[in-house]
């Protein structure tokens, strides 16, 4: 029988696949399309899943080594810079692993654990892994109705 831990990180995996499935078939072209009138490029909504991923692991996982300067998130908008598919693809690579990684760590028990942010108040640790897997998610939705439809 699985742990809350593993049944938790199964779902988030195979959630987060409608976004990993896409990426080996971008191109560096793909990353500057918008769907206008919307501001956020495809190479800024990859960025972006990366910094709230890595921001997950440190503020609501507690991995405090973790280094992230969230810039996605401090410019609340794309600036543009976003259009190395190369750097991208290894940021959400690394994002995925660490919040993996500490996800691993958590006991069963620790999923009822109340946490408090800024982003969305004051959840158990369970229900904020349920803001991630439905972030990332949305985005990837985006991600996919951009690639059809947007253009550079």
């Amino acid at each position: 029988m699985k742990t809350k831990t593993q049944l938790l990180l199964d779902l988030w995996i195979e959630a987060r696949t409608r976004f990993a499935n896409q990426l080996p078939n971008l191109t560096e072209n793909d990353l500057t399309k918008k769907l206008l009138p919307s501001p956020n490029s495809i190479g800024f909504l990859i960025r972006h899943i990366g910094d709230v991923e890595l921001l997950f692991a440190k503020n609501v996982f507690g991995a405090s080594d973790t280094k992230v300067i969230a810039k996605t998130v401090i410019a609340q908008k794309d600036t543009g810079d976003w259009t190395n598919l190369n750097e991208l693809l290894a940021y959400v690579n690394h994002s995925f692993k660490v919040l993996q990684s500490i996800v691993e760590k958590q006991e069963d028990s620790d999923w009822e654990t109340t946490i408090v942010t800024k982003e969305f108040g004051t959840k158990t640790k369970a229900e904020a892994f349920g803001r991630i897997i439905s972030h990332t998610t949305y985005h990837a939705g985006q991600l996919a109705i951009i690639k059809k439809y947007g253009k550079s």
